[in-house]
């Protein structure tokens, strides 16, 4: 998608697929053939600059066809560089400016409490997001109101545009600063399947108080020259670049399915 496009994030979506794989295909409740579905969770996805990565999940689960995905980016197309909401099905809010997507979050929780609904609404925000200003008075309105149907999710990558975020501006200590406000932290692996599952099961016994997951991820996951690169949050790869990273992909895919034959 990224190559096709020429433009676009590459350490982020790849760092963030095995959570968007376990929203879609084990925690959500949603319907693929009726998007509109009232009864449906809400994902919020505040840092929309990992789109492909939501894309991807949103073809497999069967939202549009697969054969579109390669239309990421360009002119005319329902998958633009941030998510647009009328645009594709599937796509709760139009994203794009940091540190908005937690109050649009919370405002759908307000209304699943006032409404006595028993929807989730979950929201994917990134790390460097955090130095936003309205992200904190989001966090503090949320853990006043004890709004537990809001489950946040954090991806704790480290890396932002220009570098590392404890360089630029430190986020630490991030689960103090929100136990501080109220809220319930999960810290968990965001690359390992079984705690990921596990800590979105935690999530959503919890009561009487918003959750917040820290999902301490790789950027660049599985592709050895984009891991832990901050240069690689905000380019795609170069053709030969693909060719590199889908085959040391498809071998980490190998050594996971042996794995698991072996166990």
């Amino acid at each position: 998608m990224l190559v096709t496009a020429g433009s676009g994030h590459s350490a982020g979506p790849l760092g963030m697929a095995d959570i968007f794989t376990a929203l879609y295909f084990n925690v959500l409740k949603h319907n693929p053939k009726k998007p509109l579905w009232q009864e449906r969770d809400r994902l919020i996805l505040s840092n929309g600059h990992i789109c492909p990565v939501h894309y991807a999940a949103l073809a497999r689960a069967g939202y549009f066809p697969l054969k579109e995905l390669r239309t990421l980016r360009k002119l005319g197309t329902r998958l633009q560089g941030h998510p647009h909401r009328t645009s594709l099905p599937g796509i709760e809010t139009t994203s794009g400016p940091l540190g908005s997507g937690l109050s649009q979050a919370i405002g759908m929780a307000v209304a699943t409490k006032m409404d006595n609904k028993k929807n989730t609404i979950f929201c994917l925000m990134s790390d460097g997001e955090h130095q936003e200003g309205q992200t904190w008075e989001a966090v503090m309105f949320a853990g006043n109101n004890r709004l537990d149907k809001l489950i946040a999710v954090i991806d704790r990558n480290n890396i932002q545009i220009t570098g590392f975020t404890e360089d630029i501006m430190p986020l630490e200590p991030l689960r103090k600063k929100y136990e501080s406000f109220h809220w319930h932290v999960i810290e968990i692996n965001g690359n390992s399947m079984e705690n990921i599952l596990q800590g979105f099961e935690k999530a959503k016994k919890m009561r009487n108080k918003p959750v917040v997951i820290i999902a301490n991820t790789v950027p660049g996951k599985g592709v050895s020259f984009m891991e832990h690169k901050s240069e690689w949050h905000g380019k795609p790869p170069t053709a030969e670049h693909a060719i590199i990273a889908l085959k040391e992909l498809k071998h980490e895919l190998q050594q996971l399915k042996k794995q698991k034959e072996d166990n």
